[in-house]
């Protein structure tokens, strides 16, 4: 049970439409509660099915599905690791999150949380509140394994070796799935979404162990009326209004994909249908004309990619026309992933994140490079496939490419990045794949997209910094949604960016785990690229609420030519306040404090040797819990400790703070006479 603020800030989010949608929403659920206990056996096929129609079409996933065996010609490595990947399925064994190996039981209960190693309630689906912890235990735990990722690990693993124990398998864990997971009830029913990415695996592994005898039409008989519930449920619950973000889009997306294969529903193609003009709309609607996500979180934008990307070649092989800007954009938003790429670095980290993927082809698609891959096929993007390396086994599935993965391209010039819709200007110099380069990113982006902003992070005019290929100075990422509210609220605070906190207020008002209320705007007011990296200005108005309103300003300069970095705030206000500038080091740098105001992070790549502003004090904070600071998530649960440098100091009027950075690259001559004379810090 959500708190009454909680219900308050809520509804304020929302307009009358979205209130009578809710409210029909509500009678909806109140009629399946009558029908709760009728609905618990599947309907027969008869009535959901045209017996004139085959069940299944095959040709909604591409014909060279059926051409790949164990015969065909792929990178020994591919076998090896679909098999060692496939055993652990198997074995009942996933690895998710910050769960390692972990036993699922044989048979495998889905109905089970476990981190805390406990049931999930069973009862009627809409009763249960998958926030309350206390009730269900984190429900992304839950859900994790109920999407089934690990289906299509087995489907492919079957296909690679001809081993029928895989196929077997794959039906094994779906009739125990539907033997425990009866339409309506449990966890598993709960959220349209789940049910969206489900199906696509489903389909996905149905196609890949058709072939087997495992893959019998009694068995088809008894997952068809389960499928159909699952694209029915959806179709009449999508996600609209305030709640219409990565949700809606993996919801239709699901409907699509799992109604072009099993073509034989009656309803099919009026399914199908609607839910191809959602897509389509949405791929519009939330995502700017620059290519990146208008929920401003870097995970999520990889998350959607894959369903547009997905929902875009079934488009193709069943014959549905999808206009010119859907292609258009789609490719835009591969190019947004490209602006952010350097071969072997970190994806940034900026806004929620929940290791969200669709299908696990090889490499999960939720991988920047994988997707690389996959749009230089699509696009015929020499330049996509040049950064990723090219080739990689999901091109294999999606395309029928088995072509093996090279090294990528070195030696083209880094070049600077602005994507202005969305709000990110990155200074970039340097040449791929070699150590000298350098990229900061600044974030002059809105905080999230629609009436409650849910990823979004309070992050206003924050920087990241990468050193040959090395973080120094990051995001720190996300950490937890459900589990742990003080975790969750300082990963989503101010306090967490490279970024300005004034009275230890955030720059936007907190409503909620996923709802802000009062939002900074952000804007760049300048913009000067060069070769060397450039110069790029932003303000935002986050600190206007406050009782004497704060301006911010700031500018970050580039010149990679000298390994110089300036990043220069300026605070306008009249009464005093408490500022504090937070800088967050990546966890593997070596950071020690070399004097007043010195501090120097040594990284894999080189040195930087950070000067603040002498009217400030440093702090430093590695791993502390009260109050927190100093950590960095890289996943969903996972978090280690890492160095947080706060600059702070009172003032009032208008305060100018200069920052400087001086880069060493590891392979210059200086790098290595500073290393051993230790003539930088002592």
């Amino acid at each position: 049970m959500q708190s009454p603020g909680w219900y308050f800030h809520r509804l304020r989010s929302m307009s009358s439409a979205e209130i009578a949608w809710r409210l029909r929403n509500k009678l909806t659920s109140y009629s399946d509660r009558l029908l709760f206990r009728s609905r618990l056996s599947d309907p027969p096929i008869a009535s959901f099915c045209d017996s004139a129609r085959p069940l299944l079409n095959p040709a909604a996933l591409g014909g060279h599905i059926l051409t790949i065996t164990d015969k065909t010609d792929v990178p020994q490595s591919w076998k090896e690791r679909a098999v060692a990947e496939a055993d652990a399925v198997a074995a009942h064994r996933l690895s998710y999150f910050d769960l390692e190996n972990q036993p699922l039981g044989d048979p495998i209960r889905w109905n089970h949380e476990w981190k805390t190693d406990r049931p999930t309630p069973t009862g009627f689906t809409d009763s249960i509140d998958y926030r309350d912890h206390r009730l269900t235990g984190d429900c992304k735990i839950v859900w994790e394994p109920n999407r089934h990722h690990q289906l299509v690990t087995l489907g492919c693993a079957y296909r690679l070796t001809g081993d029928e124990r895989y196929a077997r398998e794959v039906v094994k864990q779906l009739e125990s799935w539907m033997d425990q997971c009866p339409f309506g009830t449990g966890m598993n029913w709960r959220s349209p979404l789940e049910l969206g990415i489900r199906i696509i695996n489903w389909v996905w592994a149905i196609e890949l162990i058709r072939p087997s005898d495992a893959c019998s039409s009694a068995f088809l008989d008894r997952l068809a009326p389960v499928a159909w519930r699952h694209v029915w449920d959806v179709d009449r619950k999508y996600s609209r209004f305030s709640s219409a973000n990565n949700h809606l889009i993996g919801e239709a997306a699901g409907v699509y994909i799992g109604c072009c294969y099993f073509a034989g529903f009656k309803n099919a193609a009026s399914m199908r249908a609607r839910a191809l003009d959602i897509v389509a709309h949405e791929i519009l609607a939330q995502t700017h004309t620059d290519g990146g996500t208008r929920e401003q979180a870097f995970g999520y934008h990889l998350f959607v990619l894959q369903f547009f990307t997905l929902v875009g070649l079934t488009a193709r092989h069943v014959g549905d026309e999808l206009p010119e800007s859907y292609w258009k954009r789609l490719e835009s938003m591969y190019e947004f992933v490209a602006g952010f790429y350097e071969p072997g670095a970190n994806p940034p980290n900026y806004g929620d994140a929940d290791d969200g993927y669709v299908l696990n082809l090889g490499q999960r698609l939720n991988d920047q490079t994988a997707l690389l891959k996959v749009g230089s096929v699509l696009f015929h993007r020499d330049d996509f496939r040049a950064l990723a390396g090219g080739g990689g086994e999901p091109g294999l599935w999606l395309f029928g490419a088995a072509e093996e993965s090279t090294p990528p391209a070195c030696g083209d010039a880094l070049k600077p990045q602005a994507f202005p819709e969305t709000g990110y200007f990155n200074l970039q110099t340097g040449s791929i794949g070699q150590d000298d380069t350098i990229c900061v990113s600044f974030d002059c982006g809105e905080l999230g997209f629609g009436a409650i902003a849910a990823h979004g992070h309070a992050d206003a005019l924050s920087v990241t910094l990468r050193v040959g290929g090395s973080d120094v100075l990051v995001d720190p990422g996300t950490y937890d949604y459900f589990t742990y509210p003080e975790w969750r609220d300082y990963f989503k605070g101010t306090r967490a960016h490279n970024a300005i906190i004034v009275d230890d207020v955030d720059q936007s008002e907190r409503q909620g785990s996923f709802i802000w209320g009062r939002r900074a705007k952000a804007r760049c007011t300048d913009w000067q690229p060069s070769s060397s990296g450039g110069t790029v200005t932003g303000t935002h108005d986050g600190y206007h609420r406050l009782s004497d309103p704060v301006s911010h300003q700031r500018t970050v300069r580039l010149d990679g030519d000298s390994g110089s970095l300036e990043i220069v705030d300026t605070i306008e206000s009249r009464a005093e306040h408490k500022i504090e500038l937070c800088f967050h080091f990546a966890e593997d740098c070596d950071v020690t404090q070399c004097g007043a105001h010195r501090v120097e992070a040594r990284l894999p790549t080189g040195i930087v040797v950070f000067e603040f502003d002498a009217a400030c004090t440093l702090r430093l904070a590695r791993g502390e819990e009260n109050p927190v600071g100093g950590w960095v998530s890289r996943g969903y649960h996972r978090k280690v400790p890492t160095w947080m440098v706060v600059a702070e100091l009172r003032c009032r009027g208008s305060q100018t703070l200069r920052t400087s950075a001086t880069i060493t690259h590891r392979t210059s001559e200086r790098m290595l006479r500073e290393t051993k004379n230790e003539a930088v810090c002592h």
